[in-house]
């Protein structure tokens, strides 16, 4: 890992799930021969609640100031910088929106290549992931060590199905030691929005995932998918005929979505508050 993102994480401190008083219920619906996961909320406690979710109560001209400061980033002012990245965040979805994705995803490097006005894909790499760690800092979730050592024991097909930025395969090296591909995921189930322009709830993921699974023999209702937002995890991975399951393990990152027509008629297979659970059913 390059010695500058390295010292980054570094600044990453314990953070502790909330419980959401939901039970855990329900069990597979059949036998489950491959498992796909969320990332934020789901893998990794999620301070903010979500990737890219800044939290707003703090002072983003200071805490923008900060990172020039650590960075050595000189000759632009750092008032403003926030509001900049927002709408750039936005001139961007709309593009994409006219151009006919439905729901858009960025590459934050690349926009803040804009702000900073530089051609340094590192230097704007340092500036969005010490951005994402002091406005959303995550942390592993309970039962991921488990999780991960009975996925590798069991050679259990597993991958990632996720919002996801550069930086999100860093955070699997930096508390678990390796990226997932040269773990305990196989390296064509790893489907990150960044790198393909959609994020969920876009159907695109899950039709890729399905594809690729279907390709390794691996049919749908074979394959569990755990993520903790009723719209954007659940709702399409049910659509493409995948089992699922809620992760209800932290307050901050549990999206029920109980007023979207999209969701009201919908429940998973299973409701679980901890990692061990998907554990303990493979």
């Amino acid at each position: 890992m390059d010695p500058g993102y390295k010292r980054l994480l570094a600044g990453l401190s314990p953070l502790a799930p909330i419980e959401t008083g939901l039970p855990e219920s329900g069990t597979p619906a059949g036998p489950v021969k491959a498992v796909m996961f969320d990332v934020y909320g789901t893998m990794f406690v999620s301070a903010a609640g979500d990737i890219s979710q800044a939290d707003t109560k703090k002072n983003m001209d200071e805490v923008v100031a900060e990172i020039f400061d650590d960075l050595e980033i000189s000759g632009i002012p750092p008032e403003g910088i926030y509001e900049s990245l927002t709408q750039k965040i936005k001139q961007h979805h709309d593009t994409q929106k006219r151009a006919g994705v439905e729901f858009p995803e960025i590459e934050i490097d690349r926009l803040w290549q804009e702000i900073l006005k530089t051609e340094s894909v590192r230097l704007a790499r340092q500036a969005a992931l010490a951005f994402e760690i002091r406005t959303n800092p995550v942390y592993p979730m309970p039962g991921l060590t488990k999780l991960i050592e009975t996925l590798k024991k069991k050679g259990v097909a597993a991958g990632i199905i996720s919002n996801a930025q550069f930086y999100t395969p860093l955070l699997f090296e930096h508390f678990t030691g390796s990226l997932p591909e040269n773990s305990w995921a196989r390296p064509d189930l790893l489907f990150y929005s960044y790198r393909y322009g959609h994020a969920k709830p876009s159907p695109l993921l899950f039709d890729m995932a399905a594809d690729a699974l279907w390709k390794a023999g691996i049919k749908e209702h074979e394959t569990i998918f755990v993520g903790n937002d009723m719209l954007n995890d659940i709702y399409p991975a049910h659509n493409r005929g995948f089992q699922t399951a809620l992760f209800a393990g932290d307050a901050r990152s549990l999206r029920l979505h109980e007023d979207d027509p999209r969701c009201k008629n919908l429940s998973p297979e299973m409701v679980i508050t901890g990692l061990g659970r998907i554990a303990d059913i493979l």
